[in-house]
C-alpha cells in the first residue's frame, strides 16, 4: 500500500510519476524498497489518468453508504412483521399448553 501513497504523493506534487520518484519517496519514508514492486505499479499506471481515478474512487463511498442507508431502511421495514410473526407464534404456544 506504501507504494501507492508514494505514487500518489509524487502525483499530487505534479511530479512525473515514475520508477526514480517512487523509489525517492520510499527511502525517503525508511522504507526498503523492492525495485519489481517499483516497476510493476509504474507498469500498472501506465496510461493511467490518476485524478480521474481518485475521483472515481471518491465517489464510490457515497454511492456505497447510500444503498447501505437504503438496505438498512428496508430491513428496519421488516423487522415489526417478524417481530409480530414471533409474537403470535409465543402466543399460539401459550394457548397449547392450558389444552395439551
Amino acid at each position: 500500500m506504501e507504494y501507492i501513497y508514494a505514487a500518489l504523493l509524487v502525483h499530487s506534487a505534479d511530479k512525473t510519476v515514475d520508477e526514480e520518484s517512487v523509489k525517492a519517496v520510499l527511502s525517503a519514508a525508511g522504507i526498503a524498497v523492492d525495485d519489481s514492486r517499483v516497476k510493476a505499479l509504474i507498469a500498472a499506471l501506465e496510461g493511467v489518468d490518476i485524478e480521474e481515478a481518485i475521483s472515481k474512487a471518491a465517489a464510490a463511498p457515497v454511492a456505497v453508504a447510500a444503498a447501505a442507508g437504503a438496505a438498512a431502511t428496508v430491513e428496519e421495514a421488516a423487522a415489526p412483521e417478524e417481530n409480530k410473526e414471533e409474537e403470535e407464534e409465543n402466543a399460539m404456544a401459550g394457548l397449547g399448553a392450558l389444552f395439551g
